[in-house]
């Protein structure tokens, strides 16, 4: 099983408490950490910001509640700031308690998908929520803000790339541009 883990060809960690348990080298090579240096580190590291770490934690402590997998297209950051698209899958060990420990699968699609844009924290959760297809209402509803809000992000995004309909932003999120 440990030639597996080392020679899948996606990055795979093993997380306990949403704290790094272990990881494979596809991980190091994607994500830029030496072997073992995120070892009994927090997972909020990977992440942009504070508030997209707890709120994604959020959302998938309640799906995998429900399910016991995880998966969603999301921002991530490597060692050395840089900001990537990634596409993450996650399994809990239990549900009842899915962050007692959880493999995580992290694949880099930002081939497919650049980072065009500098963008803020709540534009990354709304861009992520946004290709997903979800209404301003329902984005509304999972950040807990007013639809007004989100509409006002997403003219913001539309400006920062340079589009004039919602289809363009949603093709330019997902690299179509």
């Amino acid at each position: 099983m440990r030639l597996a883990f080392d020679m899948a060809p996606v990055g795979l960690l093993v997380a306990r408490r949403r704290v790094v348990h272990s990881y494979n080298p596809a991980f190091c090579q994607m994500f830029g950490y030496a072997p073992d240096a995120l070892v009994g580190r927090s997972l909020e590291q990977l992440y942009p910001s504070g508030s997209e770490y707890e709120h994604i934690g959020e959302r998938a402590l309640c799906a995998m509640q429900a399910s016991g997998t995880y998966a969603d297209e999301r921002i991530m950051r490597k060692q050395d700031g840089a900001l990537f698209w990634c596409h993450v899958s996650g399994r809990a060990i239990d549900r009842a308690d899915p962050f007692a420990a959880a493999v995580w699968a992290f694949e880099d699609i930002s081939s497919a998908r650049p980072v065009t844009a500098e963008l803020t924290a709540r534009e990354r959760q709304i861009a992520q929520l946004l290709v997903t297809g979800q209404s301003s209402k329902l984005i509304a509803r999972a950040l807990q803000i007013s639809p007004r809000t989100v509409e006002a992000h997403r003219a913001r995004l539309m400006r920062k790339f340079g589009v004039s309909a919602m289809g363009e932003l949603i093709a330019r999120l997902m690299g179509r541009h």
